[in-house]
């Protein structure tokens, strides 16, 4: 049995282009468990800024060996992530560090408890994941070769227990950056508009149980060790099983906003610490609104929000990416006097049907903002600037294409920008129905007009989802333009009574252009092309429009009740509209 010390020490230590990498590092946790990371930082003397980060992809797993179709996308299109690194030490979502460490940093990866090469019970997002963070920096901070300056930096499940532990105040943690992740575990991820999101049982079975502690020698190897990097014992499938989290389970089980959610969510108050907080205009179903949110409400003075477009590792790894994070990192963790303090506290890649152009802003939502107001004609089949004077009705199949509305053409370019809402008088067939709501955009031809998403490569400008029975909204945190539900009780319905319906359709950007129409699509399932449908190793569904963002869960969504016919109500008294954030010229 080696020793209390013995068991910290790193499996390897070696130098390779001016770095020390020590692998296997342990880090012991407060009940005794230990931990494992890989720490690369420069091999000349000297203490220096720590960049952090801790999840379940293995960080033994290269990025081109663990996500082939994203790799290959990525180098391709922007050869500028491999010039001036080898890439031997790029992992999915992380930062590379042949592009940190000759600046003077120091890259820690952790394995989370349970994943990779660290022991334990799997279970993403619980409490005791985020405690074990804490003592991870609080670890780094504290290293002889440590200024005593830790900043997180990472994409998705990297961004997302950022908000998590910066809630628990480590005192070494000094900067977070947030890029394109989540926050709130039920509103976020797991439940939107309280339906629920299948998209973590499938990540769980496609990217992190692969990579459970004790695959060993039935998964990937670290090519730059050979060591497995799910290892290093090889357990039974059955004890792998007992010993993580069943994640479908516990999301199906927890219909309401509770204690289970808000332990895997952030507390805004407490955010104190100096953060920069990058979306994606294309996230939609995962990466836009926890940034947005995070921006808005966390207590820290000293926040900014960066938002672009594209796929969701691309922009984290360019040259724009990398030199925004270190202009920010450089200035909080190394007191650079590099203007940071200057920059806009809002720098928006405004999106338009061909490209992105860079604007500054003072503050989100954008305080010039009109607030405008589409209504609904269900007998036109039009969104207009006035409420149809008689009241009209719309019925659709809930499992069927649902109805489209939408503008007549643009008399001049206008540019949406922000969240955005529909209030729908709604009734239906049963005690419930689930509304999907889908903004739109189509050229003169009457061609849909498609971007390229966090993931999908064909997502429309933007979604939201309410199931009618969690219509009850929080009086303190909703807004018109963001109905915020508290979704802490379930009211079902009286089939073919009428209710007043606000649905949240999370931040977007789109410049439309003259000539083109607004359109709003509004279902009871998932928005999905018939056609095409990329596929990723990674994930399990082709992408069609809403990614692998889907809410078909059978025991969620049981089709006595969700199969049945629902009816947008219009005009008259029963006014429906879309509200959009018309940014003016």
């Amino acid at each position: 049995m080696p020793s209390r010390s013995e068991d910290l020490r790193p499996w390897r230590v070696e130098t390779a282009g001016g770095m020390l990498i020590e692998w296997d590092l342990g880090i012991r946790m407060d009940d005794g468990l230990v931990l494992r990371a890989d720490v690369f930082r420069p091999a000349a003397a000297g203490r220096c800024p720590v960049i952090l980060s801790y999840g379940p992809y293995a960080k033994g797993l290269p990025f081109q060996q663990g996500y082939p179709d994203q790799w290959r996308r990525l180098t391709e299109a922007h050869p500028e992530v491999v010039r001036g690194s080898s890439g031997r030490y790029q992992n999915w979502e992380v930062v590379d560090p042949e592009k940190w460490v000759p600046d003077g940093y120091a890259c820690v990866r952790v394995d989370s408890r349970g994943a990779g090469r660290s022991p334990g019970f799997l279970d993403p997002f619980c409490p005791r994941e985020t405690r074990d963070f804490y003592l991870c920096i609080e670890w780094a901070g504290a290293q002889a070769w440590s200024n005593g300056k830790v900043g997180l930096l990472g994409i998705s499940y990297y961004a997302i227990n950022q908000w998590h532990v910066a809630s628990l105040r480590p005192p070494h943690l000094a900067a977070i950056c947030p890029w394109e992740g989540a926050a709130d575990w039920y509103r976020d991820m797991s439940r939107h508009g309280g339906i629920v999101c299948v998209f973590w049982d499938n990540w769980m079975r496609k990217q992190v149980i692969t990579v459970q502690h004790g695959v060993g020698d039935r998964g990937p190897a670290n090519p730059n060790t050979g060591q497995p990097a799910a290892g290093p014992e090889t357990l039974p499938e059955a004890e792998l099983a007992a010993n993580r989290a069943d994640l479908r389970r516990a999301i199906v089980s927890h219909p309401l906003d509770g204690e289970y959610h808000r332990e895997r969510s952030p507390v805004w108050s407490r955010i104190t610490v100096p953060l920069l907080s990058a979306a994606n205009w294309g996230g939609q179903g995962l990466h836009p609104r926890g940034n947005f949110e995070g921006f808005m409400r966390a207590a820290s003075p000293e926040k900014w929000l960066e938002v672009h477009g594209l796929e969701h590792w691309t922009e984290f790894y360019t040259d724009y990416g990398l030199g925004l994070q270190k202009r920010f990192f450089d200035h909080y963790l190394k007191g650079a006097d590099n203007g940071w303090e200057r920059q806009p506290r809002v720098l928006l890649q405004i999106r338009h049907v061909d490209r992105f152009v860079p604007r500054a802003e003072e503050a989100w939502p954008i305080p010039r903002t009109r607030w405008t107001r589409f209504y609904l004609d269900a007998a036109a089949g039009t969104l207009a600037p006035q409420p149809a004077a008689r009241a009209g009705a719309v019925e659709f199949d809930a499992l069927g294409d649902g109805v489209t509305l939408s503008t007549p053409p643009l008399a001049e370019d206008t540019e949406v920008t922000g969240p955005a809402a529909a209030k729908l008088f709604v009734s239906s067939s049963t005690t419930d129905a689930d509304l999907f709501a889908v903004l739109r955009a189509f050229d003169p031809g009457g061609r849909e007009v498609d971007f390229q998403g966090a993931l999908d490569p064909h997502t429309p400008i933007g979604q939201g989802w309410l199931r009618a029975s969690h219509r009850r909204r929080d009086p303190q945190l909703s807004t018109e333009w963001r109905p915020y539900h508290s979704h802490d009780q379930a009211e079902p319905l009286a089939p073919d009574v009428v209710y007043e319906l606000d649905v949240e359709i999370w931040p977007t950007s789109l410049v439309v252009p003259a000539g083109h129409r607004i359109a709003l699509t509004i279902l009871g399932k998932d928005f999905e092309r018939s056609e095409g449908g990329l596929r990723m190793t990674t994930f399990a569904n082709p992408m069609r429009g809403s990614g692998p963002f889907l809410h078909n869960d059978p025991e969620d969504r049981p089709p006595e009740v969700f199969a049945g016919r629902t009816t947008v109500h219009t005009g008259g008294a029963r006014a429906s509209y879309l509200l959009l954030p018309v940014i003016p010229a």
